[in-house]
């Protein structure tokens, strides 16, 4: 089972090139607006939640390819 991170809900929200440096800094390449703390944890419950939903499918394609 994948776990959606920051970084994927960041990338989801605003688009275009950002970096994740250690300590969890995240640089923004394309003049992006950062997105609030609770901006990020909505989507990263709104995109696990569709990841969740697709096991079935992703299941049956490795059954029936």
């Amino acid at each position: 089972m994948k776990t959606i991170d920051k970084v994927d809900a960041i990338i989801s929200l605003v688009g275009g090139g950002i970096t994740s440096q250690a300590g969890g800094t995240i640089v923004y390449h394309d003049g992006q607006t950062p997105p609030s703390e609770a901006e990020v944890d909505a989507e990263l419950i709104r995109l696990q939640a569709e990841y969740d939903a697709q096991e079935y499918a992703r299941n049956r394609q490795a059954e029936y390819p």
